[in-house]
């Protein structure tokens, strides 16, 4: 009899450890698919993240940095050839986003029969990164000290708040970049 009821009792563990490990796999499965997100990084040729000016380096710069400003971008800082700014958005009323563009501005590599010729033009890199917060609450209890009594704890209810990032993406939309540098064009064409 004592073998028959060791074998009922194993069934059940028996159980319990295949599911344990069937959750284990899930997310581990998760966690691997996350950590080689680099696999599906194509580097191919398409101009999502860059476009060509006929304009010098300076100038394209300049126009990358009126196009943030005429948006409501601070800009965090600026150089003739890299323009980066920040704006701010509260979409939710406990979630905070924030966009921070990365501009660069290179020459673009001609022929030198070309260079003597040919206007200047520049290669603007685009790269735009949004980060999305969320508000995470702290609650904070009181404790109270009497020396007849000792101790004593009472339900005071404050709290800190502090934002927390959640997520952080660079954004692949090509119509995004594509205004973005419809408005270069248009500071670039302005007198």
């Amino acid at each position: 009899m004592p073998a028959r009821v060791g074998r009922c009792l194993t069934w059940p563990l028996v159980a319990v450890a295949l599911l344990l490990a069937g959750c284990a796999g899930s997310t581990g499965s998760a966690s691997r698919s996350a950590n080689r997100v680099y696999l599906d990084e194509a580097f191919s040729t398409t101009e999502t993240f860059s476009r060509v000016f006929t304009a010098g380096v300076g100038g394209t710069c300049e126009a990358a940095r009126r196009a943030l400003l005429s948006q409501g971008y601070v800009i965090t800082s600026a150089r003739p050839d890299a323009v980066n700014g920040r704006k701010s958005f509260q979409p939710e009323h406990e979630v905070h986003v924030q966009i921070e563009f990365h501009i660069v501005c290179v020459p673009e590599v001609t022929s030198v029969s070309a260079m003597a010729t040919d206007p200047p033009s520049t290669i603007a890199f685009v790269n735009a990164v949004q980060d999305r917060y969320s508000l995470k609450k702290n609650p904070n209890s009181a404790s109270l000290g009497v020396s007849a009594i000792g101790s004593l704890s009472l339900p005071v209810s404050s709290s800190d708040d502090s934002l927390v990032k959640v997520a952080s993406q660079t954004i692949p939309a090509g119509v995004f970049y594509d205004r973005f540098f419809g408005l270069i064009e248009r500071y670039l064409d302005a007198p």
